[in-house]
């Protein structure tokens, strides 16, 4: 891919390269070479998340993301903290449904530290007893942040209730007792399983040569000799979704509402028809959601839709909050805004505005070396390539009016929507003090 610069710039044109090499033990190393950036993200990815869990070990993908942290072979929890802030970097890891990945972003200097580092956090994890017992606290901490945080914890119910009877509707981070219950051979016999070079990746961006990181990851990530098959999934079914409404009374000032319904995967050919028109829903203070909901009938002061797309499967939904005495009418007004979406076809300038939003919303993550390297990570996985940005854009670009309606038309049935209500408590509300009560000035 090529960097021409704007008209009048008195820079040179820029190659950046792109390259992929698989290690003869199964690891992919993916790389893109930026030259004009002083910095490199690294990323070590592991095919395996919340998706991969039976319901009693629910939580421990993301529990060994903790868990690596708190010392391994070669370093301290202390000097781990260190290794990277020390020279102006970062370090950390996330977990998703499919996915765990532990990344960095250092000066390029350092990029020999970044990959030693991350090497060993995969690697050598030693789960020490002590610091197991006191890490599960902590997560069991997290897990009532979550509890306390409605807005964030109505996504795992819904999710709880699109996929009943699936791990995909396991919370990523397990429940209070699945968590009390891991045991440090738990740990070992999770890394044993899943992290095997087969099912790694390794994805570099910044100002870098392939060949220096491929020498890199060969030296650091030669213990990992057992090759390892690619992840065979317990498949999701595409008759198991109908029509679910739950509420749920909890001690909260708001209400919350996350309705919608599984959607498609990543290689679905509704993929990109679903992103425009979820972009053109609610994303954003442009979208017909925040127009009509927040800005005309000032319901609801966060309101946005989602899509999700998963390896077989996905998801598709809107979250808002609102006052109690406003649930049914939102609930309302959003399905309204998707029977328009089902029974007419955008307009061409509404279209064409909202394709230049996502091309905008993703040349500008170019310029950011973390997204860049995400962008590596996750395509190699799903697709066993990186697709390049020429090719995404030609795919938005030739989303039609007609495709829109088709994909609307198919997904917005509300006879199989799951809708979840987190309602105020009667109680609750009685003891929530009003603005004027508080002698607000």
């Amino acid at each position: 891919m090529k960097i021409v610069p704007q008209a009048g710039s008195q820079s040179h044109t820029i190659e950046v390269v792109s390259n992929k090499t698989v290690l003869p033990n199964g690891i992919r190393i993916v790389t893109e070479e930026i030259p004009y950036v002083r910095s490199v993200s690294v990323g070590v990815w592991v095919n395996v998340g919340s998706r991969d869990e039976s319901t009693k070990k629910n939580g421990i993908s993301h529990f060994v993301e903790h868990m690596v942290f708190k010392g391994t072979q070669h370093y301290r929890m202390r000097q781990i903290a260190q290794s990277l802030e020390s020279v102006g970097g970062y370090l950390n890891a996330f977990t998703t449904k499919e996915n765990t990945c532990y990344y960095a972003r250092v000066p390029d200097e350092h990029l020999p530290k970044a990959i030693g580092i991350l090497s060993d956090l995969v690697l050598y994890a030693r789960f020490d007893a002590k610091e197991l017992d006191k890490e599960k606290q902590v997560v069991l901490e997290e897990i009532k942040n979550i509890e306390d945080d409605p807005d964030d914890l109505i996504h795992d119910h819904f999710d709880k209730n699109l996929f009943p009877k699936h791990s995909l509707g396991f919370p990523v981070i397990g429940t209070s007792e699945s968590i009390s219950e891991l045991t440090q051979s738990d740990l070992f016999g999770h890394l044993r399983k899943h992290y095997v070079p087969g099912r790694m990746v390794v994805a570099v961006a910044g100002n870098l040569k392939h060949k220096t990181v491929v020498e890199l990851v060969k030296r650091h990530f030669e213990i990992a000799s057992t090759h390892g098959g690619r992840l065979q999934r317990a498949q999701a079914s595409k008759h198991s979704y109908k029509k679910i409404e739950v509420r749920v009374e909890k001690p909260i000032a708001q209400a919350h509402i996350c309705l919608g319904t599984i959607a498609y995967g990543v290689k679905s050919r509704r993929r990109y028809p679903l992103l425009v028109l979820n972009t053109l829903l609610g994303d954003g203070m442009s979208s017909r959601l925040f127009q009509n909901i927040r800005e005309k009938y000032g319901f609801a002061y966060n309101i946005y839709s989602f899509s999700n797309f998963l390896s077989d499967t996905g998801n598709f939904g809107v979250y808002i909050g609102t006052d109690r005495k406003h649930i049914d009418n939102c609930i309302e007004l959003i399905h309204k805004e998707l029977n328009k979406l089902s029974a007419k076809p955008v307009s061409s300038s509404e279209l064409k505005r909202t394709r230049t939003q996502i091309k905008g919303n993703m040349l500008l993550g170019l310029e950011n070396m973390s997204s860049r390297m995400m962008r590596l990570g996750s395509g190699e996985l799903y697709f066993g390539d990186c697709v390049p940005l020429s090719a995404i854009i030609e795919r938005i670009d030739s989303v039609t009016a007609g495709d829109l309606l088709e994909t609307a038309s198919s997904l917005f049935d509300f006879d199989r929507f799951t809708t979840v209500v987190f309602k105020p408590s009667e109680a609750d509300r009685e003891s929530v003090p009003s603005r004027n009560s508080l002698n607000i000035r």
